[in-house]
């Protein structure tokens, strides 16, 4: 191991992870903004669901490329000047709204956010193979998606009421504060501490990082294309339900913006509820003895059959049951997405941990750009959800399968058991 400063006591490295994830709420702020707030953008210039549709597409097809350039970032700065060069970036991007009065400068603004935005998942996995312990991982996955869950919960009774008092744009401006008031807390805590500044851990693999800093060797391993494969085919029942999950509300049952924060508020509670869960029986189950390759994979198939019944929830006119149910499937989705965000902390080298992990996000949001240009013209061409509803059930089982397929076994990398803290 590379000499270090001094060992990060556990409080140090759980505030930090804890600020990062709190950056990350912010980071993804403009999402449910967009959701929730959809009808009035759309009186504000006149557009369809088909247009509709496209802004979501354009936004995650420009997070998307940015993806291919912010692992690679993500490696070469360390962990912590790439949250100081990422949140200041995203929050900037964010704060440009409040001046966008066109669709071309709402375009302009949602570009500009969707390639800053890219930088917080590649952080956040880098973050925790440097802060945490292999067995640890999980969990702090799962604790990660729980708080982002928890203020995504918090949002369909917040925006509302921000766009009341300041309008959509107000409400994009007050998630780039928020950012920079993260950053600020950041920085206050990572003070002097060089482990937060080394790129890479020195392991036997850092003579081989050095000599091929780019993707090429990832793009050739099997396992990056088992983990980026089942990450765009899940993804795109993510994104289906980030941007358009408000509108079946909407469609279905008549609810207006503030009658949306209960239903939204159980989906994102079952997102939390079902990472932090997934995370505690992981390292759990880990600790017990199983195997790596038995614990990642039976979370995965346990989620995949959590999100199957999705398509139930069509033939039932009663509210209460569909929003519960949609919250099983939320959860669903979050096991299934931290036992990827595990597997590559198991079996990629440190060094290598952005680029896979931003390589992943990549496709995942191609998926996220397909599945909402898909969706846009599905909706307007009279055929409903039912379609939509269809392939999300199925996507989570296609996924594991091809998982299993180039990744028949999970062996952990002695590279990705380094730890920089």
């Amino acid at each position: 191991m590379a000499a270090q400063s001094s060992p990060l006591s556990s409080r140090l490295r759980w505030s930090l992870f804890t600020v990062l994830c709190i950056a990350g709420v912010f980071n993804a702020m403009d999402r449910p903004i967009i959701a929730i707030l959809k009808p009035d953008m759309m009186d504000d210039f006149g557009w369809s669901d088909s247009d509709f549709g496209d802004l979501a597409a354009v936004t995650q097809f420009s997070a998307a490329f940015a993806f291919l350039f912010t692992g690679w970032l993500v490696d070469r700065l360390g962990v912590n000047r790439s949250m100081q060069v990422g949140a200041s970036a995203w929050s900037i991007a964010a704060i440009a709204h409040g001046w966008a009065v066109t669709t071309t400068q709402v375009v302009a603004a949602r570009v500009g956010l969707g390639v800053t935005e890219a930088v917080q998942t590649p952080l956040t996995i880098k973050t925790v193979a440097t802060l945490f312990a292999p067995n640890q991982r999980s969990f702090a996955f799962g604790f990660a998606t729980m708080l982002a869950g928890a203020g995504t919960i918090a949002m369909p009774f917040l925006i509302p009421a921000l766009a009341l008092a300041v309008g959509w744009r107000g409400a994009l401006v007050a998630g780039g504060i928020g950012g920079f008031l993260s950053l600020l807390a950041w920085a206050w805590l990572a003070r002097g501490l060089s482990q937060l500044n080394q790129r890479t851990i020195d392991t036997p693999q850092m003579a081989e990082d050095r000599d091929a800093p780019g993707y090429g060797p990832i793009l050739k391993n099997r396992k990056t294309w088992g983990i980026v494969g089942a990450k765009a085919l899940s993804d795109m029942t993510w994104w289906f339900m980030n941007f358009w999950l408000a509108d079946y509300y909407r469609k279905e049952f008549g609810l207006t913006t503030l009658e949306l924060a209960i239903p939204l508020a159980i989906a994102f509670a079952g997102s939390g509820l079902g990472a932090l869960l997934a995370g505690w029986a992981s390292t759990r189950l880990l600790e017990n003895g199983w195997t790596v390759n038995r614990v990642r994979k039976t979370v995965m198939l346990v989620s995949a059959l959590l999100a199957a019944p999705l398509p139930l929830v069509l033939g039932l006119d009663s509210f209460w049951p569909v929003a519960i149910m949609i919250g099983v499937v939320m959860a669903g989705h979050q096991g299934f997405s931290l036992s990827i965000f595990s597997t590559i902390t198991d079996v990629v080298p440190n060094a290598k941990v952005g680029r896979v992990t931003a390589f992943g996000a990549f496709m995942g949001n191609m998926g996220g750009v397909a599945i909402s240009l898909t969706t846009g013209r599905v909706l307007d061409a009279g055929f409903g959800y039912v379609p939509l509803f269809i392939f999300a059930a199925l996507s989570y089982l296609i996924a594991l399968a091809w998982f299993q397929w180039l990744l028949p076994t999970i062996r952990r990398d002695e590279g990705a058991l380094a730890m920089a803290a």
